[in-house]
């Protein structure tokens, strides 16, 4: 059935049953009417993951977003600054010269 949706812990305690040794993917498949593909997925995904393995990924965006706002504060700071140090500096230069 295209375009079902299973829950997080559904996939989480399929994917147990099978690394328990529990049920075999053929088992599950047919009880559930899955694809044994889809499990194969699931399996990976967990493996890949561990606890985060089907969990939005937004929470995980959240903290590069955030990062990326600290980044750009900085640059916006640096592009003030750096006017400000060029200045500086030719004045220094200036002062410098005719001593």
């Amino acid at each position: 059935m295209p375009g079902r949706h299973h829950s997080r812990e559904f996939k989480l305690e399929v994917v147990s049953q099978i690394n328990t040794g529990q049920r075999s993917t053929a088992q599950l498949s047919r009880e559930h009417s899955l694809a044994p593909s889809l499990i194969h997925r699931w399996r990976k995904e967990v493996e890949a993951r561990g606890v985060a393995a089907f969990t939005d990924g937004a929470a995980t965006d959240r903290s590069a977003e955030l990062r990326i706002a600290e980044l750009e504060r900085y640059c916006g700071q640096l592009s003030l600054e750096n006017p400000l140090l060029k200045k500086s500096l030719s004045t220094y230069r200036s002062n410098s010269g005719t001593k």
